[in-house]
C-alpha cells in the first residue's frame, strides 16, 4: 500500500498543534519554568527538547517528577511549533490560564502585611515586554498588586511571564473592565491616585508618595486617557533633558515606583 507522505506529514504537524491548543497558556524558558515549579502552582505538562538533559534542565525534570507532573520529550521541530517565543531554552510548561485576582484581593494583601496599600495601575500598556518588565520591577519593589484593563491592553501570557523572569507567579494582578471606575473605588478605600503626565509641572521626586497610593502608568504612545487623568488626585512627571521627550513605559514605571519605595522606607 502506497502512503502519501505529504498527507502524513500534514497530519503529524496538525496533531502537534491540536496538543498545543488543548491548553490555555504556557511558560517558556528555564528560569521562568523553575520559578513556576517553585511557586507550587498547577502545571498540566512540561515539554523538553530531546537531548537537552543538562544544566538546569535536570533540576526542572527532578522537580517535575517529584510533583508527578507529566514530562514529554519532543524533537526540536516539534518544540518550535509548540513555542510562542523564540528563546524557549529547550523547555515549555503548559499551564491553566493565569489566575487574575480581584482588586479587593490586592487591598487585602496590603492589610495582611500591615502595610499602606501600594498599587500600580496600567492604563492601556499594549506591549507584553513592557508589561513583563513592569511586573518584574513591581515585584522587586514590594508592590501589593497591579491593575490592568481587560480591553486594548496586553494580558499575561508566555512572553510576559518570560520577560518578568517568573515574577508574575508572585504578583497579584487584577483585570478590570473600567480603569476610571476602579480608581473611584480605590479612592473610596482611602488611596491617593498619582498619575504620570509629561505636561504637568510637578516632578516625581517633589511629590509625597507615602501612605496608601496607586500610581498610574499610561499607554506607551498616548499616555493616560483623559478620563483616567481627570480622576487622578495629582500628576507627576520625569525631567527630560535630551532631544527625545519620552521614556519607555517600563523605564518610567521603574523610576516612579522606586521613588515611592525610597520615600516609604
Amino acid at each position: 500500500m502506497k502512503v502519501n507522505k505529504d498527507k502524513y506529514k500534514e497530519k503529524k504537524i496538525n496533531s502537534t498543534n491540536i496538543e498545543k491548543n488543548n491548553f490555555d497558556d504556557q511558560v517558556e524558558g528555564r528560569n521562568p519554568v523553575l520559578e513556576l515549579l517553585e511557586s507550587g502552582k498547577d502545571i498540566n505538562k512540561i515539554f523538553i527538547t530531546r537531548g537537552e538533559k543538562h544544566g538546569s534542565i535536570n533540576k526542572i525534570i527532578a522537580m517535575a517528577k517529584e510533583r508527578r507532573i507529566i514530562i514529554a520529550e519532543k524533537d526540536k521541530r516539534q518544540m518550535d511549533e509548540i513555542a510562542q517565543t523564540r528563546n524557549y531554552q529547550g523547555v515549555i510548561a503548559q499551564v491553566p490560564p493565569f489566575a487574575y485576582c480581584e482588586v479587593e484581593d490586592i487591598l487585602e494583601n496590603a492589610k495582611s502585611k500591615k502595610e499602606d496599600p501600594f498599587v500600580i495601575i496600567l492604563d492601556g500598556i499594549e506591549d507584553p515586554h513592557n508589561l513583563g518588565s513592569i511586573i518584574r520591577t513591581a515585584e522587586t519593589a514590594g508592590v501589593n498588586g497591579i491593575i490592568i484593563p481587560k480591553r486594548r491592553a496586553a494580558a499575561v501570557n508566555s512572553t510576559v511571564n518570560k520577560v518578568s523572569c517568573g515574577a508574575v507567579e508572585h504578583m497579584k494582578i487584577a483585570r478590570v473592565t473600567n480603569i476610571a471606575e476602579t480608581i473611584k473605588k480605590l479612592k473610596d478605600a482611602g488611596l491617593w491616585i498619582c498619575g504620570t503626565d509629561i505636561n504637568t509641572n510637578t516632578y516625581y521626586y517633589d511629590q509625597d508618595l507615602k501612605g496608601p497610593i496607586a500610581i498610574v502608568i499610561g499607554n506607551e504612545g498616548s499616555g493616560m486617557s483623559e478620563k483616567v487623568k481627570n480622576n487622578c488626585d495629582f500628576l507627576v512627571k520625569i525631567p527630560m533633558k535630551g532631544k527625545v521627550t519620552s521614556l519607555n513605559a517600563s523605564v518610567s514605571a521603574g523610576i516612579v515606583i522606586y521613588e515611592a519605595v525610597k520615600q516609604r522606607m
